[in-house]
């Protein structure tokens, strides 16, 4: 201070964003800020159309801007309290300004000077870097990437698969091997499942007679269905064991392929060259043989080979299942293949793989566990009668008349 006389000062820093990023629904882009002190704030773009964000009163923490890979952020004196705003301006172009001030004045004498310091990282929001900021003392900086929900798996998921990547070279190996050490740590509970669904399709024969000996009264049907599980010692609800022990897996890993930098443009053998991104093959223009681009604004239209792959893979693995005695849900549980190859056509090629690799090493668990019950494996049996009675159920829903009958 050499003005002569004592100069009362606010620490503040400001960051400007001008426009928008290509904004992805499935990762969070926006304002976030965080601390040791409050949990994470984050505000979508969206969100500033027509007015401010909140504001934050708060010490040791820090705020900013982030995109899918890409993040700006500020990060004042630990010791300083401040009070942190967010605003949205302009109209053909928004621009959207993050700032902080101190909420103290900070009083510097005449002759004499006072340094307080404040950071910014911009950059790439590789783990690892994130990580060590975050060691250095920057509480919950490794917020800055979305994780998701199920972050407490999906941050153990993304250091496995980094691990082991780090010793294979690859990355779409290292995805494999995760699915085979998933399918090793839930072998015990699905090994039971598997062996109940397979009591449960052995007692076929005798669900079909209830079913017959009951057609006209559904509540005696449902009755003595339960009094042979009580009395064979089945357990229809172990049947959904193994799927709800997949879900939070492949929310997690969906995440780590969609989110991580370090997952982008990771090769897979043949055409796929970025795991995180959709199949780049299509049916609608046959696999690059016609001479036009599906567009990317209709999403259910990006059905390349593995997501074709997948549903070829699922449908087997279903056919090993038992049937559900109502035909409604028989029909439903038939197209549910379908549905879902569409539904993954647009997900990261990554993830596809992993549910085809995942769903052959069931086939491969299960038909074992079958043969060892005594029970015939019918995985290609009624076939040409399966896809009929689909067809006609597409057509059905499509307006396409009445379908053949199965």
């Amino acid at each position: 201070n050499g003005s002569g006389h004592d100069v009362a000062l606010r620490p503040a820093a400001s960051l400007t964003r001008h426009g928008e990023p290509h904004i992805l629904n499935q990762s969070f882009e926006g304002f976030v800020s965080g601390s040791a002190n409050t949990s994470i704030q984050q505000v979508y773009y969206s969100a500033l159309k027509s007015a401010a964000g909140p504001e934050i009163k708060d010490t040791g923490g820090w705020l900013g801007f982030t995109d899918k890979y890409w993040a700006a952020i500020l990060i004042p004196q630990p010791d300083v309290a401040y009070t942190s705003e967010l605003a949205r301006s302009g109209d053909a172009v928004p621009i959207y300004s993050a700032w902080y001030t101190g909420n103290a004045p900070v009083t510097i004498a005449a002759g004499a000077s006072k340094t307080l310091e404040s950071r910014l990282f911009a950059g790439a929001k590789e783990v690892e870097t994130i990580g060590a900021y975050e060691d250095q003392g920057i509480p919950k900086f490794s917020y800055v990437i979305d994780w998701g929900w199920f972050y407490f798996i999906t941050k153990p998921m993304f250091w496995l698969i980094d691990f082991l990547f780090n010793r294979v070279g690859y990355f779409w190996i290292a995805i494999l091997l995760v699915t085979v050490i998933v399918k090793a740590a839930f072998f015990p509970l699905a090994n039971k499942a598997f062996e109940s669904m397979s009591r449960m399709k052995k007692l076929q024969p005798e669900m079909q007679k209830i079913q017959e000996r009951f057609k006209d009264d559904k509540p005696r049907q449902q009755q003595a269905t339960m009094e042979l599980y009580k009395t064979q010692g089945v357990n229809p609800m172990l049947g959904c064991i193994p799927v709800m022990l997949q879900i939070p897996v492949f929310f997690a890993l969906y995440k780590v392929l969609y989110t991580t930098l370090e997952m982008r443009h990771q090769p897979f053998v043949g055409w796929v060259h970025d795991l995180s991104a959709p199949d780049p093959t299509n049916l609608f223009n046959l696999f690059g043989l016609l001479p036009y681009q599906v567009p990317d604004s209709i999403p259910y239209l990006h059905l390349g080979v593995w997501p074709i792959v997948m549903g070829i893979t699922m449908w087997f693995q279903m056919k090993l299942n038992p049937p559900p005695p109502d035909p409604v849900q028989a029909r439903m549980f038939s197209i549910m293949p379908i549905m879902f190859t569409f539904m993954l056509g647009a997900m990261p090629a990554g993830l596809v793989i992993y549910w085809a690799w995942n769903n052959s090493l069931t086939i491969l668990q299960q038909s074992m566990i079958m043969k060892r019950q005594g029970v015939k494996v019918e995985i290609f049996d009624n076939v040409g009668k399966d896809f009929n009675a689909v067809v006609g159920y597409v057509r059905k829903l499509l307006g396409g008349g009445r379908p053949p009958v199965a």
